[in-house]
């Protein structure tokens, strides 16, 4: 599980120095977008990003260095203009396999309603999947 994770205003300087127990080597980095058209629904368009990310991945390369999927340290990061209404646990959901840490930080987009709407924003979450393994 990351620590010392230190973020500032949004994803781009986000910066999470990765230290474990044991060593992990990254094997697996994707990254996806997801939008919440009507409702502003950051766990919505979070949930909507990693499906993004992970869609067209199939990997199988783990069973050449002798590991299993559930063997998978899955760290994700969402980036969403409102952080703290992300619910991680139904965002860790999305992922069939491994061990999972979720971390949401202030980024993405919002953008504003048509002025003839009120108060129907759209909201874009950002999703960096990165998939590691312990190394022997």
């Amino acid at each position: 599980m990351p620590i010392n994770a230190k973020c500032d205003n949004d994803l781009r300087q986000c910066n999470q120095p990765q230290e474990y127990e044991m060593t992990r080597v990254r094997c697996v980095t994707e990254m996806g977008m997801g939008v919440d058209v009507h409702g502003r629904d950051a766990t919505k368009a979070a949930k909507r990003a990693v499906s993004d990310a992970i869609r067209h991945s199939s990997l199988g390369f783990f069973r050449m260095i002798g590991k299993t999927a559930n063997d998978m340290f899955v760290d994700v990061t969402i980036g969403v203009p409102n952080p703290e209404a992300v619910d991680k646990e139904a965002v860790a959901r999305e992922l069939p396999y491994g061990t999972v840490t979720v971390t949401a930080v202030k980024g993405g987009l919002e953008i504003p309603s048509a002025t003839e709407v009120a108060n129907d924003p759209i909201l874009i979450a950002n999703a960096a999947v990165i998939v590691s393994f312990d190394k022997d």
